[in-house]
Order: structure tokens, then C-alpha cells, then sequence
């Protein structure tokens, strides 16, 4: 994988770059929908390439694990040949589902004992064999396993919980770089930052992440239960650690205006279910501000969905059919609000790096966070 640094912006820390990999080039700052089974939620392949226009799609290492299964993908030639995705995938090592499991798991420096959320059968995730799993999904770009402490955790349960994830790391890169990938195409792991909101924490992970000199860079442990403001502050104190030559990934993050606020905090690379489970419920992203399909007051509104959007949904479809359709449960009424808000989250981050390029980024992000707060 290679990374180059392309453009800064003049009043903020905001960042475009062009990431190589074998299965193509990705432009940041980028938006990366979630298709945590291998599938976005009700959006076809030929959708999010052809119309959507995602470069890179995110995959989940705990659920792919079980589901379908780590033969079966092998069989397949990995995820890419699986899914018939032929753009870079990113897989999040399981790490978070894991320890969301709370009652259903039993950590120890040696790795987690957790039961499956499907039947209760009872499996083991080490540093290791999460990278040989992720050797076998076959993304190319993999992730760390670590503990992902609660937003809300103490001082010491934070320290020692990094601690705990800086031995894991080294053993996860000590196993990545004794392996070779399965399919014919290069992978690369990226470190997770952790720490909680503690500063001293957050630089102590970076320092040690960057130590180990990698690709790319994730910072996790945030959108957590944490004040918003506290989520800020960490990403400015991790980016003055990191390289500025390797791409920074926050993830599971967010909401449109935090996407603008960790970019102009120099963050590359993003992903969130926001876009797919908001709109099955009926909230669509807009440029002019956030449409609750379901309020009354579209019942009758024949106007296309949303006039400034880039996919062909938005003028294909009135808000009153798609009211109609999410009120009436029809599945369609959920594949169309997800589309237009995956379609949305990837016009935001382009805008964005054209903003950047042209040298107006700060500006045109302030009236952006403004128009973004509107309940149309």
C-alpha cells in the first residue's frame, strides 16, 4: 500500500491524499460504507460502484468469522471473489463486537473467551489467529485486535486496558509480518489508537503505534459514550503524534458534521452505519439539512427527494412514494433512503477535498455545519 499526501488547507489541518492498492486507488478524505457481513444493507455491488461510487467498502472480522465462516471464504479465493466486490475493502478486526459482548465474554492477556451472539457457542480471539483470520477474509487493509474501552472508564481501567492493547499490538504485527497473504494481492495492518478521553493516554498509544512504523494508522475508542468536544480534543492530540505521510482512519464515526470536524482535525478515512440504519428508518442527509421522511408533512409532496443529490434515486423518487413506502414497510423504502444517504456521506468527503484543494475549506465547512443542523 501507498500513500501520498496531495493538498493542506491553509486554516485548518484538513488533508487530501490518494491511497494505491492492489485493488485500486482511494482519494481522501473518504467516507467507507459499512457492509459488515460482507454486504452493505440493501445496496447492491453494482450500486455502490456505479452509482454511489464507494472506493473502498469496510468488512467485519467477528462476524465474518461466523458467519459464513472461515472455510467457505477460503473456498471462495477471500471476501473480494465472495462478495464479487472488486474495490479495496477494509476489515475491522472484530475487537469492538467482542468486548460489546460485556456479559459474554472473559478477557485475558492471552486473548478474549466469547460466546457467539448467534447459537452461544463459546469461541477464542488472540492476536494472532484474528490476523490469520484476516489473512483469510483477505482485506486489504486489516486491523489490530484491541480492547475498546467504554467513552465513560476510569483512569486506571483505561491505562490498563492501552497496556493491554500495546502487548496485543506488537503481537499482531509480530504475526503479520511472519505471514504471507493467501490470495495473490498485498494486505496491510493498521495499529489502533486507544487511550479514552485521557491525553496522556491517547499520546502514549500514538507514540507507541508510530514506533512501529506501519501503513496507516486507526484511531478507535471514540463515538463511544464520550462528550462530542472530548472526541475532538483526542483527535487533535493523536494527529500531532502520527506521521503526516500515513493515512488516519476514525472509526465508526459519525454524523456528518463530526466527518467535517475530524477532517478538518486531519483525519483521512471514515466509516459509520449511520447512513444504512438511519435511513431504514426513514432520516435522509441532505445538503440543506435532515429529512425525517415520515413526518406527516410529505404526505403529499410530489417534489424529487432531494434535488441537490448525485444519485439517481433522489430525482427518480418523490418524498410523498417514499414516505408511503417506509410507512407501509416496504423494503424499497429502506434501500432508497440508504442509497441517497451513502450517496450523500460520499458527496460530502469529495466536496470536502475539493474545498481543500481550492483552499476553501474552513469556510465552506462552517456554512456546511450550519445548513447540516436543519430539520427540514
Amino acid at each position: 500500500m501507498d500513500f501520498k499526501l496531495l493538498n493542506t488547507d491553509p486554516k485548518s489541518s484538513a488533508r487530501t491524499g490518494e491511497l494505491t492498492t492492489d485493488h485500486g486507488k482511494i482519494q481522501t478524505p473518504i467516507f467507507m460504507p459499512v457492509g459488515t457481513l460482507g454486504s452493505v444493507k440493501g445496496v447492491h455491488q453494482r450500486e455502490l460502484r456505479d452509482d454511489i461510487n464507494a472506493e473502498i467498502i469496510l468488512g467485519n472480522t467477528y462476524h465474518l468469522y461466523l458467519r459464513p465462516g472461515l472455510d467457505v471464504l477460503e473456498k471462495a479465493g477471500g471476501l473480494h471473489k465472495f462478495n464479487g466486490w472488486e474495490r479495496p475493502i477494509l476489515t475491522d478486526s472484530g475487537g469492538f463486537q467482542v468486548f460489546s459482548l460485556a456479559d459474554n465474554r472473559k478477557l485475558s492477556e492471552e486473548g478474549a473467551m466469547f460466546r457467539s451472539h448467534i447459537d452461544g457457542s463459546k469461541h477464542f480471539f488472540t492476536p494472532e489467529n484474528v490476523m490469520d483470520t484476516q489473512r483469510t477474509i483477505g482485506a486489504d487493509i486489516i486491523m489490530a485486535f484491541d480492547e475498546c474501552p467504554p467513552g465513560t472508564s476510569t483512569y486506571e481501567y483505561a491505562k490498563n486496558s492501552l497496556e493491554l492493547t500495546q502487548r496485543w499490538l506488537e503481537r499482531c504485527v509480530k504475526r503479520f509480518d511472519e505471514t504471507e497473504p493467501k490470495y495473490g494481492y498485498s494486505q496491510t495492518l493498521f495499529p489502533i489508537i486507544q487511550g479514552c478521553v485521557y491525553n496522556d493516554l491517547r499520546v502514549k498509544s500514538a507514540e507507541h503505534a508510530a514506533s512501529l512504523d506501519r501503513d496507516g494508522y486507526a484511531i478507535g475508542g471514540l463515538a463511544v459514550g464520550e462528550p462530542v468536544e472530548d472526541m475532538y480534543s483526542m483527535i487533535e492530540v493523536v494527529n500531532k503524534v502520527l506521521p503526516e505521510d500515513k493515512p488516519r482512519y476514525l472509526m465508526g464515526v459519525g454524523t456528518p458534521v463530526n466527518i467535517l470536524e475530524a477532517i478538518s482535525r486531519g483525519v483521512d478515512m471514515f466509516d459509520c452505519v449511520m447512513p444504512t440504519r438511519n435511513g431504514r428508518n426513514g432520516m435522509m442527509f441532505t445538503s440543506e439539512g435532515t429529512i425525517n421522511i415520515k413526518n406527516k408533512k410529505w404526505h403529499d409532496d410530489f417534489s424529487p427527494i432531494d434535488p441537490n443529490g448525485t444519485s439517481y434515486v433522489d430525482q427518480a423518487y418523490s418524498k410523498a412514494y417514499v414516505r408511503h413506502l417506509v410507512h407501509s414497510g416496504e423494503l424499497l423504502g429502506s434501500q432508497i433512503c440508504s442509497i441517497h444517504n451513502l450517496a450523500f456521506y460520499l458527496w460530502l468527503v469529495r466536496e470536502a477535498r475539493e474545498h481543500i484543494i481550492a483552499g476553501t475549506f474552513s469556510t465552506w465547512k462552517e456554512i456546511m455545519v450550519k445548513k447540516l443542523a436543519v430539520r427540514l
